[in-house]
């Protein structure tokens, strides 16, 4: 007997695919992200935003470029999705950068705890020096960027409030990067190394007392569950997240000119859509997380000064130390302006 459950379990497992236009003629690109999945017009915007890209490609392709979108790490597991695209093994991915900080140390500057303070300042990293030289670095370790995303980020806490740096003290938290795990640890903080989609398990067991990760993490994941404190970034963070949708490229050179075009053109139009996705989910949460009974905390600029602080004398140097192009990359993002 088929029941409801079965149906949405099938419609939860299956990728969306996008199709137009003759099958014979088309180039198949799998599209993958650890997000819940949703459809086109409702849920996670970062899932949206790949159907979206899915979609209109199809349309300006006439059918040739086909769209297909694995959510919920269906694919390929969260953190092995930037080197399948390196490999050419995955097609696009939209990926948290600091993730590949293990593989690739260069990366970690997308969660540099205190370096981007505003979405103007993160989105400007695209046309200043700081985005030809982070996107050429990519390319040479066989990424192309497509859609840049930025995300501010909060904290859910299920013991206490964690706002401010002496808070840390004694919790143990799942930060998102090295770098952020550096600033927790001086701040006298035990730290939890794990993507954004497993925190949920981490705080219900007792692993993890307080997750640090974007305002639309904080609601897909339904955090609200497992805490009863929330530090909203809305107004004022430490911590912004760059999560591009990538593509591989070696599977982005095999296209043609026109279908290459397409693509970038169709991901740097949905830009726009991710940053008011991004910053209507840092309003939404602080509503979601009081109708489940927590309590809201605001960051403001004295306090995401004293976070930059401590970052600058320890994330940021330890980052600066590892590779010239670390320095480089560091030193250029410092130059853009808040």
């Amino acid at each position: 007997m088929i029941t409801r459950r079965h149906v949405l379990a099938s419609a939860l497992a299956a990728p969306a695919i996008l199709r137009f236009g003759p099958a014979h003629a088309a180039t198949t690109l799998k599209i993958s992200h650890q997000f819940p999945g949703g459809t086109i017009d409702k849920g996670d915007f970062r899932d949206r935003l790949t159907r979206k890209f899915a979609d209109e490609i199809a349309k300006r392709s006439g059918g040739e470029l086909i769209g297909e979108v694995y959510p919920n790490s269906s694919l390929i597991k969260t953190t092995a999705q930037f080197s399948a695209l390196r490999k050419g093994a995955l097609d696009l991915s939209l990926y948290p950068m600091p993730y590949a900080g293990g593989e690739v140390p260069e990366t970690n500057i997308g969660l540099m705890p205190g370096l981007v303070s505003t979405y103007d300042q993160g989105l400007r990293w695209k046309t200043q020096p700081i985005g030809k030289a982070l996107t050429d670095f990519l390319a040479d370790k066989g990424i192309v960027l497509i859609s840049w995303v930025w995300q501010a980020g909060g904290v859910a806490s299920r013991t206490r409030p964690l706002v401010a740096p002496e808070d840390a003290k004694g919790l143990k938290v799942r930060g998102g990067s090295r770098e952020m795990d550096m600033v927790l640890q001086t701040a006298g903080a035990a730290v939890l190394s794990v993507p954004s989609n497993e925190i949920y398990a981490a705080m219900q067991t007792g692993a993890c007392d307080a997750g640090i990760t974007s305002s639309t993490s904080l609601i897909s994941f339904r955090l609200e569950e497992v805490a009863k404190h929330l530090t909203s970034g809305a107004g004022a963070s430490y911590w912004f997240m760059l999560e591009p949708l990538m593509m591989s490229k070696a599977i982005f050179d095999k296209l043609p000119k026109n279908q290459q075009d397409i693509i970038l053109a169709v991901g740097s139009e949905l830009e726009a859509f991710g940053r008011k996705g991004a910053q209507d989910d840092d309003v939404e949460v602080a509503k979601v997380y009081e109708k489940a009974g927590a309590k809201v905390a605001p960051l403001d600029a004295a306090i995401v000064g004293r976070w930059r602080d401590i970052a600058r004398d320890t994330a940021w140097k330890d980052y600066a130390a590892k590779t010239a192009t670390c320095a480089n990359l560091l030193k250029l993002a410092t130059d853009v302006a808040a």
